[in-house]
């Protein structure tokens, strides 16, 4: 097709752009010939562009089938933006509002409307439905509908009944993660007739994985988001409170941070939800009850604090980072703790068939977390992709390959002992196991299976217990161990393993994680660019995108500035060659940018462009001992007294005074005499005199209980503040 063709022209005058991502346009040419389509494109590959260009195209209205309110807000802003007439339904709108849209629906003034499928299928709207001109029908995110997916929502199975009020209408299904399992559960489910499938590449190339041990976490984010100077991102968590508490430690260190999670109230998930698209706050700290209604562009990292429960998961929501295909980290923190907790909601899980999955699953992430292979061969290798390239150069095990070493009398002694086990027992035990027989533990269970008798017990003194069973997890990735699932996973020697016991082959292993020693500059792949003119376009699209209402990526994107600030464009034609300006923003936002450029280059001369150096290694207050002091502090500071904060966090006055101590001990400045009284402080202060020792319950008994072990500990901390220091 020429580039004259009515999509490219759609593609330039709507949305700024002069060609097609890969696999977009033979979506469009799919969707268009009236036949059944599934698309999986990863994020940021343009999925929505997939039916929303098709929808300009075609007579009629393209209905978007779309899981979350957010998620159809933005598209419409996005699209109002460049002159799409699309609006949405859903509970947010007052009744007035909402039959203005119908109305709007019924005179065919719109081209595209957002539904959510509780709304489809409540009461008799599909009855109304029917009365439209649909000619399209869009299922986003279509991985909710299937059991096997991450994000399994039951409310989608009913989509079939719309196919079945419809049916003459042509479905789109999309979504950026199935694996081939979850595909043939999308094309059965939602009864797609001989459909049409794109399968792009799962690959990422902006995107950096780096994999670290978990070890002072708070800390090691903190001082990964600094060194991102005012770049925004999420941090993921496995629990509601652990988001809280991330949060409280984010804004202790400086950076503006928010938490977000399902026990929020609706209203305060919406303010801070709005604060992080509006560049309000750089991160908002999250369970995965975050993300797949944001469609914010320009998130330049994603941390998980936690393990995700699987890869599918992880890699959901690690493409939340980089939508705009600008460089953007994905820092993952592992530790087996991590595993074990998972392992222990799994066990939960009544259906056996699902718990099963849900270990395998686990073992899948953990071995990724753990493997010193490229990031890329694992995660899309998931999804039944090959990745051949010897070196992507964007991760932790490319960039900085771990140590190796010979293990060969390790690897010998380790299949010797589970050999040993088995022929002793005739059953199998686990890694740990293992271990304890190699470094001769006197433990109980060893005592009890009479392991202390084996020839391989304490042969293995020379390493730790942890260090024995590190080289076991990688034996087990080698295939020489087989591993089986559940809580307690057993181990036993594959008969690959007896060959390489036999024939004493040399056994080369990898060293454990470390942390990263990557370097923090900007990569290739970024668009290199006058970082100060950069400054001051970002500075005008918020006020724009404030007046607006309106994120400030809804006005441009952050590619578009970056262009702006490299080709310093100074006339329509010029602006018009920057990726991402159509017609309509031209005429809306073109009168504020461009004289902005022209004033600029009467001061500033037009630069060239050379990669940003490092930025510095910033200074990070050390966090308190606990990071839920944090949260108490932060009441406090609010005006709240002690009993309010503790009827509020569910907590004793003992604990929330014990919390406000921690933080005098870290450094804050607090004057402990709001909390005892002038005679309490005096009888605190002959009782501590002389007294030496950590424990405070002599000194709670020599006072006869009278004062609080809350109220000593603040005391105490008060005291060792004002404490001169001593000369060595």
């Amino acid at each position: 097709m020429t580039a004259a063709s009515p999509l490219h022209e759609l593609l330039k005058t709507h949305f700024g752009y002069d060609s097609f991502r890969p696999l977009q346009e033979d979506i469009m040419h799919s969707a268009l010939g009236g036949r059944d389509t599934l698309a999986i494109l990863p994020t940021g590959a343009g999925k929505s562009l997939c039916y929303q260009l098709p929808a300009l195209a075609r007579e009629g209205l393209t209905l978007v089938v779309s899981p979350l309110i957010a998620l159809m807000k933005d598209q419409v802003d996005q699209l109002s933006a460049s002159g799409i007439p699309a609006t949405f339904l859903n509970s947010t709108l007052e009744p007035d509002e909402a039959r203005r849209r119908l109305d709007a629906i019924r005179a065919g003034k719109l081209k595209l409307v957002y539904l959510a499928p509780e709304r489809l299928m409540g009461g008799r709207f599909l009855e109304t439905v029917r009365s439209w001109q649909v000619t399209a029908l869009a299922v986003d995110e279509a991985h909710c509908i299937s059991e096997w997916g991450h994000d399994f929502r039951p409310e989608y199975r009913r989509l079939r009944e719309l196919r079945a009020a419809l049916p003459g209408v042509p479905v789109i299904a999309l979504t950026a993660t199935a694996t081939p399992r979850v595909r043939e559960d999308i094309v059965r489910q939602l009864g797609l007739r001989d459909p049409a499938v794109f399968l792009a590449s799962f690959n990422r190339p902006n995107l950096h994985y780096l994999v670290e041990p978990k070890k002072d976490a708070v800390k090691r984010i903190a001082r990964f988001i600094l060194e991102r100077g005012q770049d925004s991102g999420i941090v993921y968590c496995q629990s509601r409170k652990r988001t809280e508490e991330m949060a409280a430690a984010l804004r202790h260190a400086g950076i503006a941070a928010l938490p977000y999670h399902a026990g929020l109230d609706a209203a305060a998930r919406a303010r801070h939800q709005e604060a992080f698209l509006r560049d309000e706050t750089r991160v908002i700290c999250a369970t995965v009850a975050f993300g797949m209604g944001i469609d914010k562009p320009d998130v330049r990292f994603v941390i998980h604090a936690d393990l995700p429960k699987n890869l599918e998961g992880y890699y959901q929501e690690t493409g939340r980072a980089g939508r705009d295909g600008l460089p953007a980290d994905c820092l993952l923190l592992f530790s087996r703790g991590d595993v074990m907790k998972h392992v222990g909601f799994i066990q939960e899980i009544p259906d056996d068939e699902a718990r099963q999955h849900a270990h395998a699953q686990l073992e899948q992430m953990a071995d990724f977390a753990e493997s010193d292979a490229c990031r890329r061969i694992d995660l899309l290798g998931y999804f039944g992709e090959t990745w051949t390239e010897e070196n992507c150069g964007a991760c932790d095990a490319c960039l900085s390959p771990r140590e190796t070493w010979d293990a060969t009398v390790e690897a010998q002694k380790l299949l010797s002992c589970a050999i040993r086990v088995r022929q002793a027992d005739g059953g199998d035990v686990g890694l740990r196991h293992l271990a304890d027989i190699l470094i001769g533990s006197r433990s109980e269970k060893i005592l009890a299976h009479q392991h202390d008798r084996l020839r391989t017990y304490g042969i293995g003194r020379e390493h730790p217990a942890a260090v024995w069973a590190e080289i076991g997890r990688q034996l087990v990735r080698k295939g020489w161990l087989a591993q089986e699932s559940g809580r307690f996973p057993t181990v036993a020697v594959t008969r690959e393993g007896m060959a390489v016991l036999r024939a004493r082959e040399s056994v080369i292993l990898t060293r454990p994680l470390a942390s990263a020693k990557t370097p923090t500059s900007r990569r290739t792949g970024d668009i290199e660019c006058d970082m100060e003119l950069f400054d001051a376009l970002r500075t005008l699209r918020k006020q724009l995108a404030d007046t607006a209402g309106v994120p400030p990526y809804v006005v441009f994107s952050d590619v578009s500035l970056r262009h702006m600030a490299r080709a310093y464009p100074t006339d329509d034609a010029e602006f018009l060659r920057i990726p991402g300006v159509g017609e309509r923003k031209l005429a809306d936002f073109g009168p504020a940018f461009l004289p902005l450029i022209s004033d600029w280059l009467k001061t500033h001369p037009r630069r060239d462009f050379v990669p940003l150096e490092s930025l510095p290694e910033p200074k990070l207050p050390p966090p308190p001992p606990n990071p839920t002091s944090l949260i108490t502090l932060e009441l406090f500071r609010s005006g709240r007294s002690l009993e309010e904060i503790a009827a509020e966090r569910g907590l004793s006055l003992s604990s929330i005074e014990g919390h406000l101590a921690m933080v005098i001990e870290a450094g804050e400045n607090i004057d402990p005499r709001h909390f005892y009284t002038a005679g309490e402080e005096a009888e605190m202060r002959a009782a501590f005199d002389g007294y030496t020792e950590e424990a405070l319950k002599p000194v709670h008994e020599h006072l006869g209980g009278r004062i609080s072990y809350g109220k000593l500990r603040l005391f105490r901390a008060a005291e060792s503040r004002r404490a001169p220091a001593l000369a060595p």
